[in-house]
């Protein structure tokens, strides 16, 4: 069993960047596949990037080259880079993790992860 929690998140004027993070105590196994999530009023949650222990890395088509998902060991963290924000990336973004790899899951799937952090809120104003 794990906790995570995030933090980083708050509001950002279109263009600006944010850095999540999400601080994960207890077990993560091995392997593991970690992924961020987010969730607009009204709408599904909605895979973001996941990575996993093999160090590979996979993000939607609306977060490739302006998202960047990475673990930091060391850190017991993973984080998320956002550049170039726009307004319809307003949302709450949650970190999940599931102790088997990636490939093995559904992993654009939140159905697929038991273990999920409270979220953390990014509002990005125009």
């Amino acid at each position: 069993q794990v906790h995570l929690e995030e933090s980083g998140g708050g509001s950002v004027q279109a263009g600006g960047s944010l850095r999540l993070a999400c601080t994960i105590q207890g077990n993560i196994g091995s392997p593991w596949c970690m992924a961020w999530f987010r969730q607009a009023p009204g709408k599904e949650r909605e895979v973001v990037a996941a990575t996993e222990s093999d160090g590979s890395s996979s993000a939607a088509s609306f977060a490739q080259g302006r998202f960047f998902i990475s673990w930091e060991n060391a850190e017991s963290t993973l984080y998320l880079e956002m550049n170039s924000l726009k307004p319809d990336d307003s949302a709450t973004y949650y970190c999940a993790h599931e102790p088997t790899r990636c490939i093995w899951l559904a992993y654009s799937s939140p159905r697929a992860y038991n273990s999920w952090g409270q979220g953390t809120q990014v509002t990005v104003s125009s």
